[in-house]
């Protein structure tokens, strides 16, 4: 459910009890002996049984851990999902996804996917004979046409990595689902859990690398997988146990923290990188910026009726060539030139020039500008900086 009062800038309203949610689900004290308000650090990696093949809950800590436990029902809540699994990295979450297939199964992936993503379906996924396909799901006459029999997974971001294209995942989701036992997947990674909810909209599996929103302090490494279907839960921890992919439990206990904040941090990103956009976007060096909170972005209408808001990722285009693009990065103060997002810090980058990205999207960038910059806007308020640079 969601809220009654719609966003000031026309976005869907947030999602109901979120920050209850978030403070509260799967951190019941009554689960615990000690009645711990805060969940404690289980790290035993075997529990006591009380007879052979008969345990209380957990018997081995990659098979199940009490404090991944709490961090799993705290993400099924706040994705308004039944079921959600943690993983070691947001690219173990989609090695286990991938195992739901076998042999000959043709995967249908968005063109504009984060790099790692895409590196993985290209140059591993199909040395196990999985065909994967390419496609702009923002169109879903491509989608369309871009189905087989032996389609059995389509997977999609929203907003894409690094062009920031919304998707429409209910359209994708009803072009998918005609086509009968066809699994869609979003990585939500982007969006983290207040500011869309793929499952309500009809996508199959939600997925984060949860290292950026979702945990929100860039200490955690992991990957998060929610799902409504008890039988694709059932098979998915299986996989999860069997491939053993699973995150620490000093992990789950960061990230489980890091969700209480998500709300707090994640409305004030949306303020942070609407500020920055609508300042680059009236700064006369910049030949372009893409944020899909900003009227100008092609997708904005789809935006406001798909989500709740904005996270602060920014992609701009400085005007002249890539020399440009280095110097505005080198001449940074507060922002920090490295990769990732969803800290509290600001960071910025060059596609263009980033390894992993660019080897797998060097047909995009032949098409984009060279001085192409990305952003993620931080909890401060990083314009002083910007305006010193741009000076």
């Amino acid at each position: 459910m969601q809220e009654k009062d719609a966003s000031p800038l026309g976005f869907l309203p947030s999602f109901e009890h979120f920050a209850t949610q978030a403070i509260h689900a799967g951190q019941e004290p009554e689960q615990w002996t000690s009645h711990a308000v805060v969940p404690p650090i289980s790290l035993s990696t075997t529990f006591k049984q009380g007879a052979p093949g008969q345990h209380s809950g957990f018997e081995y800590s990659r098979s199940g851990n009490p404090t991944r436990n709490c961090l799993e029902k705290a993400v099924a809540a706040l994705d308004g999902a039944k079921y959600s699994l943690a993983f070691a990295s947001g690219l173990a979450a989609t090695v286990t996804i991938t195992h739901l297939l076998k042999a000959g199964d043709q995967i249908i992936c968005m063109d504009d996917v984060y790099g790692g993503t895409n590196r993985y379906f290209r140059q591993v996924a199909v040395e196990f004979g999985l065909k994967i396909s390419f496609v702009d799901c923002s169109k879903t006459k491509l989608l369309e046409a871009a189905i087989t029999p032996e389609t059995k997974l389509v997977w999609i971001e929203t907003p894409t990595n690094p062009i920031l294209k919304i998707i429409d995942i209910e359209a994708c989701a009803q072009t998918v689902h005609k086509h009968g036992d066809i699994i869609l997947v979003v990585d939500n990674t982007f969006m983290s859990a207040y500011f869309q909810r793929p499952l309500a909209l009809g996508a199959d599996i939600c997925m984060y690398s949860a290292t950026k929103y979702m945990n929100g302090h860039s200490d955690v490494v992991m990957g998060l997988v929610s799902v409504n279907s008890e039988s694709l839960h059932n098979r998915l921890r299986f996989l999860q146990n069997s491939i053993g992919a699973v995150p620490s439990p000093i992990d789950c206990y960061l990230c489980n923290r890091g969700l209480k904040t998500l709300q707090i941090r994640m409305e004030k990103h949306f303020k942070t990188g609407m500020a920055v956009a609508q300042f680059l976007e009236s700064n006369p060096l910049v030949k372009k910026v893409i944020y899909p909170g900003l009227p100008s972005h092609p997708q904005h209408e789809l935006a406001k009726r798909q989500c709740t808001g904005c996270p602060g990722m920014i992609t701009f285009y400085i005007k002249g060539t890539l020399q440009h693009a280095e110097s505005f990065l080198k001449n940074l103060k507060l922002f920090t030139l490295a990769e990732s997002l969803g800290g509290y810090e600001s960071l910025a980058e060059l596609p263009t020039l980033q390894v992993e990205v660019a080897l797998a999207f060097q047909n995009i960038y032949e098409k984009l500008l060279p001085a192409k910059v990305t952003s993620s806007e931080s909890l401060n308020g990083p314009l002083m900086s910007l305006c010193r640079i741009f000076k």
